[in-house]
This record gives structure tokens, C-alpha cells and sequence, in this order.
């Protein structure tokens, strides 16, 4: 509660913080968290490492290990912080997985609009690339929170951070052709009143769900692309930059804490790139002449 931090980090930490007591139970024997030492710690470090896990899911896990470490400090628990000296493994700056803008298009076109599931999963998928939604945004985003007549959504990003976001017309189009024909029908849980995508038993979404979601629509759209949700936020920022949208617009709309973040979205292709340099470039164009 004091670092605001989202329910998913809270469980993700309390997950790893776990791992950490299983892994100390099993090499090192029964023995209190306030005895554990910093090579202990590190012998778990290089186990997540050897079992093949990312370098952000290692490098989540020594935050959350530092986290419990620091907690066990404040409350006077332990006189040391054994995590002090724990390295993360670093993190290159991958880019991100992207779909090209007729990819796009084949894709939500690719959805059966003549049954109910079709109408909220076309929805799902303007939204998601004409927005630039998280998945967590997504699935608790609330028609309260819905502005069409003035074009913006208000959204709860991380760390219980809102920011107004645009809704274009194909996504507002979409979302008021859902509630006004199919979820108006649907059996809505206590609960879940506001909540704008439902499940048919009436109740939100899950994140799972929307990756089941994507994957399908994907699969039938004949597309052999590893794509996640996370792929539409990306070609979302990627196709903004591409058409030369503002970084610290994008950065905004993202969500982006820092700008450094949404500066990986530059990635732009380097056809794209060379065909802007012959396009725009003084010596190029002197050179045409």
C-alpha cells in the first residue's frame, strides 16, 4: 500500500518471496527467512538462472526478494539485509513483437460478427490497438469511464496511476454496437455492473481469456506470428511513432513512467528509415536534383 503498487506485483513478489522459502527448505534445511544468508540468496539467484527463467522475470525476483528483505529491516525483524549485495541480471532492450498494419486489419476483420462472442472480441481488439490498452487496463476498464462524446477514456494504469486516454472511432464504434445489442442481453453478476467486456456467465474477463481470445483470432486469421495481447499495445505505440506521432504523446497514452521506455517503440523498420532519409535529407535531395 505504501509504494502503491498493483495487486498483479503484490502476488508476483508473495509468488517469488515463496519460491525463495521452498528452494531454502530443500538445499539448506528448515530455517527461519531472518536466518537466511547472502550466499543463500545468491545460491537461489543462480538457480532461477539455470532453470532457464527470463532476465526480467530473474531481475523481478531479486526486487521482490530486496522488497521482503527491506520490510524484515523496517519492522527491526533483522539487523542485516542479506539481499543488500544481490545483483540483477541485465536486461537488454528487446524489441518488441510487432504486426504490420494489414496484419492488423486481416486480423479484426478475420472475427465472425454474426454471433454475440464475435461482437465483444472485435471490441476487444479496436480497443486494444486503438487505444494502446494494458490487458489489465482492458479487462477492468468501466463504461462509467467511457467518454464518447468527447473521444477519451479515463484508465487505471499501474500503480493505481489514471491518465485520460483517446478512443477512436472504429473502437467507440465498436464498444456501443457491443453494449447496445449484445451485453444489454447478457446476465450481469453483482459486481460487474460497470464493467464494460463480460464473459457469458456475466462476469469480467479474465487476463488469460483475452490471450485465449487473440490467440484464436489469430489462428483463424491465418497469421504465423507469435502474438500475446501485449503485441497490440505494441504495434499500437510502433504504428503511431511510424506515422510520426509525438514520443512524449505516445509516452502519455502508453502510460510510460519514463520516456526511456517508450523510446524502444523507435525501432521503426530500416526500409522505413532509409526511405525517410533519401525522402528528407538536404544531401539526398540535392543529389535528386
Amino acid at each position: 500500500m505504501e509504494r502503491s503498487l498493483s495487486a498483479n506485483t503484490v502476488e508476483a513478489y508473495l509468488r517469488d518471496v515463496n519460491h525463495l522459502r521452498e528452494f531454502i527448505s530443500s538445499e539448506f534445511g528448515d530455517i527461519s527467512p531472518v536466518q537466511v544468508t547472502p550466499i543463500q540468496l545468491r545460491s537461489f539467484v543462480q538457480r532461477v538462472a539455470e532453470i532457464g527463467l527470463s532476465a526480467t522475470t530473474q531481475s523481478r525476483m531479486v526486487s521482490g526478494i530486496r522488497s521482503f528483505y527491506k520490510y524484515l529491516l523496517l519492522e527491526d525483524r533483522i539487523e542485516i539485509d542479506p539481499s543488500h549485495l544481490l545483483e540483477t541480471p541485465k536486461i537488454g532492450r528487446k524489441l518488441p513483437d510487432t504486426l504490420e498494419q494489414d496484419e492488423i486489419a486481416k486480423l479484426i476483420e478475420s472475427i465472425d460478427l454474426s454471433t454475440a462472442e464475435g461482437e465483444r472480441n472485435r471490441a476487444i481488439l479496436e480497443t486494444l490497438y486503438g487505444s494502446g490498452l494494458r490487458v489489465s487496463e482492458l479487462v477492468n476498464l468501466k463504461i462509467s469511464h467511457i467518454y464518447f462524446n468527447e473521444g477519451f477514456m479515463r484508465i487505471l494504469g499501474k500503480g493505481s496511476k489514471e491518465r485520460l486516454v483517446p478512443l477512436g472511432g472504429l473502437a467507440a464504434k465498436r464498444i456501443q454496437s457491443y453494449l447496445k445489442e449484445i451485453r444489454i442481453h447478457a446476465p450481469i453478476q453483482k459486481g460487474e455492473e460497470d464493467i464494460v467486456f463480460l464473459n457469458n456467465r456475466g462476469k469480467r474477463l479474465t487476463r488469460v481469456m483475452i490471450f485465449y481470445i487473440i490467440k484464436k483470432t489469430v489462428d483463424n486469421a491465418g497469421i504465423k506470428k507469435n502474438i500475446s495481447p501485449h503485441t497490440m499495445r505494441h504495434s499500437f505505440a510502433t504504428h503511431l511513432i511510424e506515422g510520426g506521432a509525438d514520443l512524449r504523446a505516445v509516452q502519455e497514452m502508453l502510460g510510460h513512467e519514463s520516456i526511456t521506455t517508450t523510446e524502444i517503440y523507435t525501432h521503426l523498420d530500416r526500409d522505413y528509415l532509409r526511405s525517410n532519409i533519401i525522402q528528407f535529407h538536404p544531401r539526398e535531395k540535392k543529389e535528386r536534383q
